[in-house]
């Protein structure tokens, strides 16, 4: 007996990444920020409380050059930091 195969019958179904995840930065464009952002939490113990300007500004990076959907600051978590609301350092 032959099994037949309809690869036509079902079609693909693309699906967007789950929240949270994202393509990499392959050709380093963040990369700046992301040493940055780094460099913050090393110097702090990894307090990522102090490290919240660097981490926006390389979200921004990412959601400037495609490699993360577009999201407003205030939804990830900056809005105290959006109009000069917080001290930068």
């Amino acid at each position: 007996m032959s099994t037949a195969m309809n690869f036509g019958s079902k079609s693909f179904q693309p699906r967007p990444p789950d929240k949270g995840s994202f393509p990499l930065d392959h050709f380093g464009e963040c990369r700046r920020f992301q040493e940055k952002f780094m460099k913050c939490l090393r110097d702090n113990k990894f307090e990522n409380a102090l490290c919240r300007h660097e981490s926006k500004e390389y979200l921004e990076c990412r959601m400037e050059r495609q490699l993360m959907a577009q999201e407003p600051l205030e939804k990830l978590g900056f809005g105290d930091l959006m109009d000069g609301k917080a001290d930068k350092h």
